[in-house]
């Protein structure tokens, strides 16, 4: 009305997949196309973003791909809280597998259950934990732990922020992130930021910028064959693990510092009124 320009960061919620649905948890179906393609520019957080921008009509030319960034001071004290959460859990001695997120069916915390049942066979030293607010998927989480007959071997608690978080991050020997479907996921990056190496799913919209950089291991989603070879890669070879980590933090400092991204967004408002 007023011809004043804009620019549109949905961080995901232009279109949300579950199952075989699409849910629009942002966009109204009669005036969404129309706010998202009088947009000044759009800002993408991931190439999975920017490819659903573009099924909606959004061109090319106008979105700009600019990630979620993380304030890296939070981890600066990471090394300090080692030993924390193993302390905490009594865990000492075992190797950590560990996922933090949303209980929900779109984690993929299903096919990491699956997964691991299968490294369980060979693999008596490992635990899986599995940390997060129930999204409705709870108990299904729980059903087919008892199913695969891993409940000694998987370790379900609530939540974990600030320092806990970090805590558990820091003690864990790999991060696994199996999302069915993910515009970019955060957790991924903090894990490394904790000295942590991490494993995603090319679903996942982090999952281009730690393939490229050799941040981290891509998985397709529901190939649990893949993910376990990946997963026993992992907790077998101490060096691989430690120089994916490295790298990732380096990525993460260079690239997704929150400072950086600050400076991306600032200058993406400067060039609508340029």
């Amino acid at each position: 009305k007023y011809k004043i320009p804009y620019i549109l960061s949905a961080h995901g919620s232009v279109l949300r997949l579950m199952g075989k649905e699409f849910l629009k948890g942002l966009f109204d179906v009669c005036i969404g196309f129309k706010i998202l393609n009088s947009a000044g520019k759009v800002a993408a957080v991931s190439n999975i973003e920017v490819e659903q921008y573009m099924s909606m009509g959004v061109s090319k030319d106008k979105i700009t791909l600019i990630p979620n960034g993380i304030n890296l001071s939070e981890f600066e004290n990471a090394a300090e809280l080692k030993g924390n959460f193993r302390g905490a859990y009594k865990l000492s001695g075992k190797k950590i597998l560990l996922f933090i997120g949303r209980l929900n069916a779109i984690k993929g915390i299903d096919f990491l259950l699956k997964t691991f049942a299968l490294i369980s066979k060979d693999d008596k030293d490992t635990i899986l934990v599995i940390a997060g607010p129930d999204d409705g998927y709870k108990s299904e989480i729980e059903r087919l732990i008892r199913h695969l007959d891993i409940n000694d071997r998987v370790l379900l608690i609530d939540g974990l922020y600030g320092e806990d978080k970090i805590a558990a991050m820091t003690d864990a020997d790999l991060f696994v992130y199996p999302s069915k479907h993910e515009i970019f996921g955060i957790a991924p990056l903090e894990a490394l930021m904790c000295g942590t190496p991490v494993i995603v799913t090319e679903s996942c919209g982090c999952a281009d910028f730690l393939r490229e950089a050799d941040a981290g291991i891509v998985v397709k989603y529901q190939d649990i064959l893949q993910l376990s070879d990946a997963v026993k890669k992992i907790l077998s070879k101490k060096d691989d693990a430690e120089d994916i980590a490295e790298r990732g933090r380096e990525l993460i400092q260079k690239q997704f510092n929150s400072n950086s991204i600050s400076e991306k967004m600032i200058e993406l408002y400067k060039s609508i009124y340029a």
